[in-house]
């Protein structure tokens, strides 16, 4: 054949435009110089001529690779597209993207079969450069490679960790929230989720803003008497939770009085990034709560003799609350959470001492007096306590006053002493009592 060279053709929208001409048979190959093909992808043609300048038909459009890489900050992942290569009569077997971090050798990242143009790599760290770029596979061993493209991982900085500080009863029955954010975090918008025990989902309760490293807020919507799981979501400027607290759950208490006995019984908290150091039971006879009992974090029952504790009750019911601690928190926090008060209606019981000891040693305190013991603070009183000769040898109308066993500061002698007992409860119920007392001298 009379083969004198080739012309070269840009490919344009179905329409061929000359760019070079090479002249002579042998020639098989072809660079261009000032491409734009890193930009978009460019598709060439060639057509043979003879040595009169008669051109052959047009070839089959040949399309270069081109090769997007685009940060998802928004699913925190890396995403590479390209388009189809076009191989005749070769088809193409399989594309590999390659991937070069901040300047190293590139390697494979992963591969695709001939009819996928995209590629997710959803684990990488910020503030790097990640270059890519798509091999496409021949049938015949050969290979097409498309442009480079590299992207910058910079994004909004999502927390390493968020510390579900407590889960607490707050004022007006309210259940208050704590929250401690990793102080790296750039993230400004949070979201706080809900959800009560036996519910499969969590649900949203409010979004809430912070740029310190703590978010804290009331959920103005919670029974109090119902045990609720909450949780902490850090979201991006996408609207994404990236990031999610530990756990925290309410405590809720709850009392009984039977057969003279309370039993106090609650739910265990969850879920500190540390452990549950313990429960303190605190309780309020009328001045105020004082510490009660500590139980271990496996207690979550406890129960006591309501006679052991009515003689320090002055008030119309008895009221407990339990708290949580925390240790071993990895952020070096230490959370608290209590329950709600839980208040008992007292039974109006009245319990006088058969015999006392003024004076003597290993006697307890509670021992060395006498005095009626009430389970609740009487609005009239008045006690009156004589000798077998009915001489008055004590009397009060203040039922806190104690009778040590004395008369004019004198210890009196052992033996048996009448009591005449006139109150009237709270309810309004008047009481009178009598009966005996025995002082004994060691």
């Amino acid at each position: 054949p009379d083969l004198w060279g080739y012309v070269i053709y840009r490919y344009i929208d179905n329409a061929g435009y000359a760019i070079d001409t090479l002249y002579g048979p042998e020639i098989t190959n072809y660079r261009r110089t000032g491409s734009g093909a890193s930009y978009y992808s460019e598709s060439y043609v060639i057509a043979a001529f003879d040595s009169a300048k008669n051109l052959s038909e047009l070839s089959k459009p040949l399309s270069t690779i081109f090769t997007v890489a685009r940060i998802d900050t928004c699913n925190n992942r890396l995403e590479v597209t390209w388009n189809s290569y076009s191989s005749v009569p070769h088809p193409v077997t399989d594309y590999s993207v390659m991937i070069s971090v901040n300047g190293e050798p590139f390697f494979k990242a992963g591969e695709t079969g001939p009819d996928i143009n995209s590629f997710i790599i959803n684990e990488f760290i910020t503030e790097r450069e990640y270059c890519f770029f798509v091999r496409a596979g021949l049938a015949n061993g050969q290979v097409s490679e498309s442009n480079r493209d590299c992207v910058l991982t910079r994004m909004q900085k999502a927390p390493a960790w968020i510390n579900a500080d407590y889960a607490s009863a707050g004022d007006n029955n309210k259940i208050k929230l704590s929250f401690t954010i990793d102080p790296g975090s750039e993230i400004t918008t949070f979201r706080l989720e809900r959800k009560t025990v036996g519910e499969k989902d969590f649900r949203i309760i409010k979004y809430l803003t912070s740029v310190s490293s703590s978010v804290t807020c009331i959920d103005d919507e919670a029974d109090s008497e119902t045990i609720h799981l909450y949780r902490l979501a850090a979201v991006n400027n996408c609207g994404v939770p990236v990031k999610y607290s530990n756990l925290a759950s309410n405590i809720v208490l709850r009392g009984s009085y039977s057969e003279n006995r309370i039993g106090l019984s609650w739910n265990s908290y969850r879920k500190w990034n540390g452990i549950v150091d313990s429960y303190i039971l605190y309780a309020d006879t009328g001045e105020g709560y004082r510490q009660l009992a500590v139980t271990a974090p496996a207690d979550t029952l406890w129960s006591v003799s309501y006679t052991d504790i009515m003689h320090e009750v002055n008030g119309k019911e008895l009221c407990f609350m339990v708290t949580a601690f925390e240790a071993f928190n990895p952020h070096g926090l230490s959370g608290k959470s209590s329950s709600f008060p839980v208040c008992l209606s007292l039974p109006e019981n009245i319990a006088v001492p058969n015999m006392f000891i003024p004076e003597g040693n290993n006697v307890k305190e509670i021992n060395r007096y006498f005095r009626p013991v009430m389970s609740f603070t009487p609005t009239e009183y008045h006690l009156v306590v004589t000798d077998l000769k009915r001489r008055i040898v004590f009397e009060s109308r203040d039922f806190h006053e104690k009778w040590d066993g004395r008369l004019n500061g004198s210890l009196l002698p052992e033996g048996v002493y009448l009591w005449i007992l006139r109150i009237k409860t709270p309810s309004g119920n008047p009481v009178s009592k009598t009966g005996s007392v025995t002082l004994k001298n060691q």
